[in-house]
């Protein structure tokens, strides 16, 4: 069910702005799951930037990682599944003088909502979004989701998948996201940075966050992980050259790396939308002036 949760009243002019913090709902999540470092790293990431959490609007759809919006005293809208992406676009468009940060699951992502993940990146639209990708459906204990390796034995694939995965990072470089990263929950201050470095980005930025399912997904547990994580920065990996993008953006396997994998400047849809040129929608005049003779047209 969609709702809403609301930060402290905004803060008189003058006044010291309160930053990011915990809410008084505690997360619900399994122990050890790795979506407690995401919202760790998310909440580090605005706190470093020292954006008010009066001006941060944090999204989700459905799923165990879409309850993140909860965790934290910021502005947030629990939406429906699948659908994070264009409620955020919506928030952004009517007040992009605003922080949007969307977050969801591979399962909701990659599943039911990949038109809007397609949609959103092509458009450039100026936001962060962060998916909590753990291979598996977990808040319906464990089907298998658009990201679960080929072979693996779930409860609606008791023979093993016989699809192949989708790779994020590749569709999102295909899609035209300008700012598309990987991160691991085992490291959660490289995680911070590349959300801070999304959030910073002007245009649309992709964290996809490995965030192992501890109850439901035995195979791609925190030591897999570990054992095949590297990062790109000590690599010598260029963000700037699109050709080594896709070939970190497919690796998977034996190796998977983390960190940035491609960063460029264009022009954002709030660039190019004309009527977004005059400030953020909210704070624009109604436009009531000379309504009579406009409605007079259609009488």
């Amino acid at each position: 069910m969609a709702g809403i949760s609301a930060p402290p009243v905004t803060p008189a002019v003058g006044t010291l702005l309160p930053l990011i913090g915990k809410s008084d709902t505690k997360p619900t999540w399994c122990p050890g799951c790795g979506d407690f470092s995401v919202v760790a790293a998310v909440e580090m990431a605005l706190k470093r930037l020292k954006i008010p959490s009066h001006q941060t609007v944090i999204v989700s759809g459905i799923g165990c990682s879409s309850n993140l919006p909860h965790f934290l005293s910021s502005y947030g809208f629990h939406g429906i599944h699948g659908r994070a992406l264009p409620i955020a676009e919506g928030i952004r468009w009517a007040n992009h003088g605003l922080t949007i940060i969307a977050t969801g699951g591979d399962g909701d992502g990659f599943g039911i909502g990949a038109g809007h993940f397609v949609h959103t990146m092509r458009r450039n639209v100026d936001l962060t979004y962060v998916t909590m990708d753990n291979q598996i459906y977990g808040l319906t204990t464990g089907q298998a989701s658009p990201t679960s390796m080929m072979g693996h034995k779930t409860k609606s694939t008791p023979e093993g998948v016989i699809e192949n995965p989708i790779h994020p990072l590749a569709l999102a470089l295909a899609s035209g996201a300008t700012y598309i990263a990987r991160a691991f929950s085992g490291d959660v201050k490289q995680m911070a940075d590349l959300i801070a470095g999304g959030i910073q980005h002007k245009g649309f930025a992709f964290i996809d966050a490995l965030s192992p399912c501890v109850t439901y997904n035995k195979i791609n547990t925190f030591d897999w992980f570990r054992q095949r994580v590297y990062k790109l920065e000590n690599s010598g990996h260029d963000p700037s050259d699109i050709g080594q993008a896709w070939l970190r953006a497919i690796e998977w396997g034996e190796k998977i790396p983390t960190g940035l994998i491609y960063k460029v400047d264009k022009p954002t849809y709030e660039d190019l939308e004309e009527v977004l040129s005059a400030g953020p929608l909210a704070l624009q005049s109604a436009g009531l002036k000379g309504r009579e003779s406009l409605l007079d047209e259609f009488i």
